[in-house]
């Protein structure tokens, strides 16, 4: 049997990590974090052009979307940790009394990134500073999907890290098949639901511990009584954002039937002003393209069978295979069988669907998978609130899409099938950190010790009492 071609790597940052790591002050940490904060700041031009050459985005998209976010996570990091690596001092119960209690924070160890292709550099990247803020080790593994930022972050990670610290680690199935053959001390992984399952599996053989940063489909629910050109805004722009490849991007909506005609209006309104017509888009710059062929035939082939099925379009539907082109488009028409409705689109389309009544919709949001994110566009606090209560997701935002990943101070993170684990400032900080449980005893006497064995009368009268809310 061959040896796992990435042995050596986990080894050299397991020795390392116990003998220079573990116990490296927060200053070090702090040290290791501007050094990677210094390096995006110099290289933000590289950045941005290798970037552009895998997704076609524009200069402000990517600004926005990949590089502010690991800037504010490390200034976040920064400013905090002392805060977040702090022992916390637990009070202690009558029947140990004399006894000391703390919760110490340590590193997982060795921990293994496996970053995705929709926003390859600040789902790479942002990972890393949860890890190194933690005292943690870290092998990333970029998606081979997007090669110039797999380069870009392979650069990256060989001049600011020591290998036996942070090692990049490139390729595709293959590789990442051999990474999670080896045994981590976490695992922090981004993408499908399908694949996740795959991680857990392989995490599960080591009982690894794991963050899973999935997918879903995550609904809109739009309120008759709300502001409709105020909804249209945000969904548009948040649907479209990274061409809808997010996995926070809206993939359905419900629409009161009042509303339904009048919202449609405000809709292509807004459209407008952003695509002016399905074709200069393809023109523009200022809207990303579909990551590569494979990904343009599935959306494609998406549109295609949903007009098959007798969904019409409202606004785009304009393709071109060549430039890995799907203009943004809005359908009407769709009901639960559609097979739009079953997959988790991760393009640039948006389909509306007609409601009577909220508890219709609410059944149909919680007779599939929990979504990664649920948007609720209204004027009425109760509506809202009822939803909420009626519902569950990894994030809720009311009145906007998109911008709870932005929130510094909230955890991101799915639930169920959506994903386990949560990421972000103190939140991904946890993610990477065991909370150990200490306890110091006094020498000699002890109240334990009043029930030791061998028992009599008076031992079964303390344990009586101690036990007297059973």
């Amino acid at each position: 049997m061959s040896q796992n071609p990435y042995s050596e790597i986990l080894q050299k940052q397991q020795k390392h990590f116990h003998s220079e790591i573990k116990n490296r002050s927060l200053y070090q940490r702090k040290v290791v974090l501007k050094n990677l904060k210094k390096w995006i700041k110099e290289n933000q031009e590289l950045i941005l052009t290798e970037l552009a050459k895998d997704f076609g985005k524009c200069r402000e998209e990517l600004m926005i979307s990949e590089i502010k976010p690991v800037v504010s996570e490390i200034k976040d990091a920064l400013r905090n940790l002392r805060f977040w690596a702090q022992d916390v001092h637990k009070s202690t119960p009558l029947v140990l009394l004399g006894s000391k209690a703390k919760v110490v924070k340590e590193p997982k160890g060795i921990t293994l990134i496996i970053a995705p292709w929709n926003f390859p550099f600040m789902l790479a990247i942002g990972p890393l500073v949860s890890a190194i803020a933690a005292g943690c080790t870290a092998v990333v593994k970029p998606s081979e999907n997007t090669p110039h930022c797999e380069k870009l972050i392979e650069k990256l990670i060989q001049e600011v890290f020591k290998p036996e610290e942070v090692a990049c680690v490139k390729g595709g199935v293959t590789e990442t098949t051999h990474l999670l053959d080896l045994k981590w001390d976490h695992i922090f992984f981004t993408g499908s639901p399908m694949v996740g399952k795959i991680v857990m599996t392989a995490a599960a053989k080591h009982l690894t511990s794991v963050t899973l940063e999935l997918g879903g489909q995550n609904p809109v629910i739009i309120d008759k009584k709300t502001s409709l050109k105020d909804a249209a805004q945000k969904l548009i722009w948040g649907k479209f954002f990274n061409c809808g490849q997010s996995c926070i991007s809206p993939n359905y909506v419900f629409v009161h039937e009042s509303i339904h005609e009048s919202f449609k209006i405000a809709l292509k309104k807004e459209y407008k002003k952003i695509f002016e017509s399905a074709e200069a888009s393809n023109k523009t710059q200022s809207f990303a393209r579909i990551v590569n062929d494979q990904h343009f035939l599935r959306v494609q082939n998406l549109l295609d069978k949903s007009l098959e099925e007798g969904m019409t379009i409202v606004a785009g539907g304009i393709t071109d295979r060549a430039t890995k082109f799907v203009s943004p488009t809005i359908l009407e028409g769709l009901t639960t069988d559609k097979t739009i409705f079953k997959e988790e689109i991760f393009g640039p389309i948006m389909p509306l669907i007609s409601y009577r009544n909220v508890d219709e919709a609410i059944r149909i949001i919680n007779e599939n998978e929990k979504p990664l994110a649920l948007y609720v566009f209204t004027k009425s606090k109760s509506f809202a609130n009822d939803i909420i209560s009626k519902t569950s997701a990894g994030t809720t935002v009311v009145n906007d899409t998109t911008i709870q990943f932005t929130h510094p101070n909230l955890p991101f993170g799915g639930v169920n099938n959506s994903g386990i684990g949560k990421a972000h400032g103190e939140y991904g900080y946890k993610e990477f950190t065991n909370e150990r449980a200490v306890l110091y005893q006094r020498r000699g006497f002890t109240s334990p010790k009043l029930i030791y064995p061998p028992y009599n009368g008076f031992k079964r009268w303390v344990i009586k009492v101690v036990t007297w809310w059973v």
